[in-house]
């Protein structure tokens, strides 16, 4: 490449028009999958006191935050069920109860805006009485009585219309059994969207508010959710669930794992998408309240970071700010 002052990389920055056209990576809503907090009544929103700017919806309010979505060109939601105590258990039964929360979310927001997608979330946590992602015997998690509980759970979602089962749980050899299960009940269509590095992190602590159950876990997620130190793990994690069926990938959380994300779409060349968790979320909203950054920027900047490193969506609590912006609303 010729040297200067025959190249001069700063023409290509001299005016917006010209930045357009050259950048590598375009943020647009298409790439978002907005998680939704889902809570019990009617015409009910409480805010996330840990998470400024993000709300629990009651289903009918939910069905208007979706036909909102879906006109702002975001192709899906992920929603999470806040479970109150009277419906939890050791054995969290209610995950597959035809008629919980979660199924009667599902069916309403399919029935209003049927061209949106429902990513619905596989682990018992919401569900447990100890707050963990799978059963409990003494102070194990279980790993094989869990899995046949997830299969239940996510066979319940199928039914009540979920279109991509998300598996968070972290259990050895859940894609396979759930996978088995949706063929022979013939949801061949149904995705699973595998939570394939899921890290145990320090940045969920903002989401375990918003469903309630941080006080009630009882110790830490660290015998089934991944080691922060390892990275080769990742991409055998990866591997195996793609063996067994997934049809896409998450790496969990987003931020300080970007290396793990390009990892994955270079090794494996998948859909691979990135979760930019509550603790992310609420590090650049609480920043922007204090005056200390321009939060959307901020906000923008740190998912445009995924797209760049190889992701092809995000699951982000900004969907919404972000899609309003770039439609000019």
């Amino acid at each position: 490449m010729p040297s200067y002052p025959l190249t001069r990389p700063r023409r290509l920055r001299t005016h917006g028009w010209i930045r357009s056209m050259v950048a590598e990576n375009v943020l647009t809503p298409a790439d978002f999958i907005w998680p939704v907090f889902v809570i019990e009544g009617e015409g009910k929103r409480e805010a996330v006191a840990s998470m400024p700017g993000v709300d629990r919806l009651s289903i009918d309010l939910l069905v208007e935050a979706a036909r909102e979505a879906a006109s702002l060109g975001i192709p899906a939601l992920a929603l999470f069920p806040v479970v109150t105590a009277e419906f939890k258990s050791e054995d969290g039964r209610e995950a597959w109860r035809a008629d919980n929360l979660m199924h009667r979310a599902i069916a309403a927001v399919k029935k209003a805006v049927p061209d949106i997608g429902l990513v619905c979330d596989v682990a018992l946590d919401p569900y447990t009485t100890h707050g963990h992602d799978g059963l409990m015997e003494g102070d194990e998690i279980v790993n094989d009585a869990s899995v046949d509980a997830l299969v239940k759970m996510a066979l319940a979602q199928a039914r009540a219309g979920a279109d991509v089962i998300a598996p968070s749980d972290m259990m050895d050899g859940r894609i396979a059994a759930i996978r088995t299960a949706l063929e022979q009940e013939r949801f061949f269509n149904t995705k699973i969207m595998a939570y394939s590095a899921k890290y145990a992190s320090a940045f969920y602590g903002p989401f375990r508010d918003a469903l309630g159950n941080k006080s009630a876990l009882k110790g830490d997620k660290r015998t089934y959710q991944m080691d922060p130190a390892n990275s080769d793990e990742a991409i055998r994690e990866v591997e195996l669930d793609l063996e067994e069926g997934a049809d896409m990938v998450m790496v969990k959380p987003g931020l300080p794992y970007l290396d793990i994300v390009r990892r994955v779409k270079d090794s494996f060349g998948v859909p691979t998408f990135a979760y930019h968790v509550s603790g992310e979320y609420a590090m650049v909203k609480a920043a922007g309240q204090l005056g200390w950054l321009d939060a959307d920027r901020a906000m923008a900047e740190c998912l445009m970071a995924f797209k760049r490193a190889g992701a092809d969506g995000i699951l982000t609590y900004a969907a919404m700010d972000l899609a309003r912006k770039i439609a000019g609303r």
